[in-house]
C-alpha cells in the first residue's frame, strides 16, 4: 500500500522555507564604508547587488506561485513527491548563495562569466526540480483532486516544460556575454510571475475547467 499524508504540513513548511530564502536575500545588499563619503554614488554602484536581488526575488516568487499551482491541484502527497518537495527546498535555499556570487563578480571580468553560468545552472537545477515534482504527481493519479481533468494536466505540464529550456539557454549565452544572461534571468523570471493565474470562487466552483485554472 502507498503511503499518502495530506497536504498541508508540506505546503506550510514549504512556503516557510520560500519565505526565509527570500528573505535571505536583503541581507547582500550593502554599501561598504569607503563609500559613505559619497553615499549616492555608493548606493548606485551597488546595481549587480540589486540586479542579482531582484532576479532572485522574482524567481523564488514565481517558484512559490507554481508550487501553489500545483499542490491546489493535489489532496494527498505520497513518499516520492515528498523527496522531490525536498529536493526542491534545497535548492531553493541555496538560490541566495549564486546571488551574492554573481552580485560579487560581475565587474570583474576573470569572474563574471563563472559565476553568472554558475547562477544559471542554479536556476535550471531550480526549474527542472519543478517540472520533476508535476511529473512525480502524474505518475500516480490517485494524489490529484476528482476534479483534476486530463486536459487540466496537460495544459499545467506544458506550462511548466519551457522553463528548463529557457534557463538552459540563458546560460549558455553567458559563455559570450554574461551580462546580458544576468538580464535575461531576470525576464524570464518576470514572464513566469505573469504566466501564474490565481483561483476565483467561480472557477473553483467549476471544478477547474476555466482555462485561466490551466497554469501553474
Amino acid at each position: 500500500m502507498t503511503s499518502r499524508w495530506e497536504t498541508s504540513r508540506t505546503e506550510a513548511f514549504s512556503d516557510g522555507v520560500f519565505a526565509i530564502a527570500i528573505t535571505l536575500l536583503v541581507l547582500d545588499l550593502t554599501v561598504p564604508s569607503k563609500e559613505l563619503n559619497h553615499l549616492a554614488h555608493g548606493i548606485l554602484h551597488q546595481w549587480p547587488a540589486y540586479l542579482g536581488y531582484l532576479t532572485s526575488f522574482v524567481t523564488i516568487g514565481g517558484l512559490w506561485l507554481a508550487h501553489h499551482g500545483i499542490f491546489r491541484r493535489l489532496q494527498f502527497v505520497d513518499s516520492r513527491v515528498m523527496r522531490i518537495n525536498l529536493l526542491l527546498l534545497l535548492v531553493v535555499s541555496f538560490l541566495p548563495f549564486p546571488t551574492r556570487l554573481m552580485a560579487e563578480s560581475i565587474r570583474d571580468f576573470d569572474a563574471e562569466r563563472t559565476a553568472v553560468i554558475f547562477y544559471g545552472l542554479a536556476l535550471t537545477v531550480v526549474s527542472f526540480t519543478v517540472s520533476a515534482l508535476w511529473a512525480a504527481v502524474i505518475r500516480d493519479r490517485a494524489l490529484l483532486k476528482p476534479e483534476v481533468d486530463e486536459r487540466e494536466v496537460k495544459a499545467v505540464t506544458l506550462a511548466s516544460a519551457p522553463n528548463v529550456g529557457l534557463h538552459l539557454a540563458a546560460t549558455a549565452l553567458a559563455i559570450p556575454a554574461p551580462r546580458a544572461a544576468a538580464f535575461v534571468y531576470l525576464g524570464i523570471a518576470v514572464v513566469a510571475v505573469f504566466r501564474a493565474r490565481p483561483d476565483t470562487t467561480s472557477e473553483a466552483a467549476d471544478g477547474g475547467n476555466d482555462a485561466s485554472m490551466l497554469r501553474p
